[in-house]
């Protein structure tokens, strides 16, 4: 596991972490950005798709997410402009929460247009099974090149609440290397989502998302 100290980053609240990412987005040509997501449910209001989901809508919420392909492929025309691969490992505890079904349909579509996603889910990975057990404590990472660590923050709700970032060379490489091990025991996620996703009916979620009873 990798340890990071709150003290030694700089507490973000949601608007300053906001303008820091998109300030250094595009900052690192060359270098590579790796993520990391173990939380099981988030609430993304305001994203059109999860709205949809969010209320049950669950045909119209995957058909939004086709109507995101345009901005995913200029995304990553411009990834590939800057020479920056986008990694992320993506932690899955089953059976899948409603909101892990509705994400992985997106995270399908990303890595159609180049981002390089794989699953570490809980039912193979003994690496997965205790990120999934640190949920709480928002094990959620982010770097952005070999200069830029952020850990994002989320409130109760599973809403996004800002980020703490660390700036250590040293902590970057550190985490980069960890995230990198975890990828490397994941699976590719087109070949988990066909398995184990594509088969599964619509979730049946309350109004927050999460599963109804």
């Amino acid at each position: 596991m990798l340890d990071l100290d709150h003290t030694a980053g700089t507490e973000l609240p949601l608007g300053e972490y906001r303008d820091d990412f998109r300030a250094r987005q595009w900052q690192i040509p060359h270098e590579d950005s790796w993520k990391l997501e173990c939380g099981q449910h988030f609430a993304e209001p305001g994203f059109p798709s999860w709205d949809a989901f969010a209320r049950g809508a669950w045909e119209k919420s995957l058909a939004l997410l086709e109507e995101e392909r345009d901005f995913l492929a200029e995304f990553g025309a411009r990834a590939q402009r800057e020479r920056i691969c986008l990694y992320r490992v993506r932690v899955v505890d089953e059976p899948l929460t409603p909101y892990l079904q509705w994400e992985l349909h997106l995270l399908r579509l990303r890595a159609e247009y180049g981002e390089r996603i794989r699953v570490l889910s809980t039912a193979r990975s003994g690496s997965a099974r205790r990120l999934a057990s640190k949920e709480s404590k928002g094990r959620e990472l982010l770097t952005l090149g070999a200069r830029a660590l952020y850990r994002i923050h989320y409130d109760p709700s599973g809403r996004l609440a800002g980020a703490t970032r660390f700036s250590d060379t040293s902590l970057v490489a550190e985490a980069t290397e960890w995230m990198s091990r975890l990828y490397d025991e994941g699976e590719d996620v087109a070949r988990y989502f066909h398995r184990s996703v594509a088969p599964l009916p619509p979730p049946r979620v309350g109004p927050d998302g999460r599963r109804r009873a």
